[in-house]
């Protein structure tokens, strides 16, 4: 009986112990990731993830996008399978989008799929602040073929890339509109229905088949939404 009392006195004891460490990791733990976190922002001073916009982009097949000059978001599949790049923007007005977008074409042929067939593109965009693709913007083709659609003999014609043609400086006068085209055209890929396109529109260079290599630009002077932009003194130019 005595034994039998030790033994329970032994468990209950081990018991107490286990939880008390238990007890003594958690909070340490609580502790350790409480003294991690930042302190509270000085609300105004710079601007928080909240100030930022989300950026919805297809591209049938690739594109890589400019803002205001700098480099802020590449396709991360090259050619397919067909995705959507979503990403924060924080814009500046006004702001100077510029974007190169591909076809999968052959470099030589200007065909896809092992030269078996000629392809078709298409671009489209959507900014949180109301920003959408359209026959508004400007548009190069810098590369098409095969040429008269000679798909036994198919060659391309390559023109060269403008040096800057990215930059917010940059002189756009001389390109053509956007062309818009229809979405039963470009048949985008499951993806595209899962992000918010409403507003914007498929646009490529004339030929939508042809042109394989098209840059576009576009300049928003304001939010098209009305909205304010926030002012952020720390980070104007003296």
């Amino acid at each position: 009986m005595e034994k039998t009392h030790r033994k329970f006195a032994v468990l209950l004891l081990l018991g107490v112990v286990t939880a008390t460490v238990a007890w003594a990791t958690s909070y340490a733990v609580a502790q350790q990731r409480s003294d991690r976190r930042p302190p509270p922002a000085r609300r105004g001073e710079k601007p928080e993830i909240e100030d930022t916009k989300k950026l919805h982009v297809y591209a049938d097949n690739w594109f890589s996008l400019w803002i205001n000059g700098e480099l802020v978001a590449v396709d991360s599949i090259r050619f397919m399978p067909h995705n959507v790049i979503s990403v924060d923007v924080f814009p500046e007005y006004p702001m100077t989008i510029a974007v190169m977008a591909k076809d999968n074409a052959d470099a030589k042929t200007g065909m896809e799929y092992n030269n078996t067939q000629i392809g078709d593109g298409g671009f489209i965009l959507k900014l949180a602040d109301g920003t959408v693709s359209g026959k508004h913007w400007r548009a190069k083709s810098v590369s098409r073929g095969p040429i008269d659609r000679d798909t036994r003999n198919p060659r391309v014609e390559n023109d060269v890339v403008p040096e800057g043609w990215f930059e917010v400086d940059f002189d756009d006068s001389s390109w053509d509109a956007a062309k818009e085209f229809s979405e039963q055209t470009v048949r985008p890929k499951r993806p595209f229905y899962q992000y918010d396109f409403e507003g914007a529109k498929f646009i490529w260079a004339n030929d939508l088949e042809l042109d394989n290599t098209v840059l576009f630009r576009h300049t928003v002077d304001s939010p098209p939404d009305g909205s304010t932009p926030k002012s952020f003194p720390l980070l104007q130019s003296k």
